[in-house]
């Protein structure tokens, strides 16, 4: 299963629309908050199933978290502003455990991530819209197939 998973787009529709190319070809789209309207904006250009949660900077009446599986793997969604990931992952480790999640995906800090720790694989896109730590706008296309998984940075 092929996944495209973006992140704080904050209605920036010029940005997202550099990314709806890659997306298109993708079985299930994740959004990771910031802004959730940009969601239903990139499943309407893709028609793309799409998993997406509320960011810190969102007001809809949608959830903040979402744990569900692909695969065989357990993937849990947060936009991660609760769990502090700006200092850390350590509060985010616990609720992925309390979930056990296989892999876990969020934003907030507009900076791409991957990282295995543990048995869990953490992976923040970055922002298509405001990078911060980087020198690009990016995201990332996620493969999983048969068990393995393959993740792409893409940079726009």
């Amino acid at each position: 299963m092929k996944i495209g998973i973006v992140s704080d787009t904050h209605m920036i529709t010029k940005f997202i629309d550099k990314a709806i190319p890659y997306l298109k070809d993708c079985d299930l789209l994740i959004h990771a908050g910031d802004n959730f309207s940009d969601s239903k904006y990139i499943h309407n250009m893709t028609n793309v199933p799409i998993m997406s949660v509320k960011g810190n900077c969102d007001f809809e009446n949608v959830e903040d978290e979402l744990v569900f599986d692909i695969e065989d793997k357990t993937i849990f969604l947060c936009h991660g502003d609760k769990y502090g990931v700006k200092y850390g992952l350590d509060e985010l480790e616990i609720k992925a455990k309390s979930v056990n999640a296989d892999i876990v995906v969020f934003g907030h800090t507009h900076t791409p991530l991957c990282k295995e720790k543990g048995k869990i694989l953490y992976i923040n896109p970055g922002s298509v819209s405001f990078p911060r730590g980087v020198a690009y706008k990016s995201f990332v296309i996620l493969d999983i197939d048969n068990g393995k998984i393959n993740m792409t940075e893409i940079k726009i």
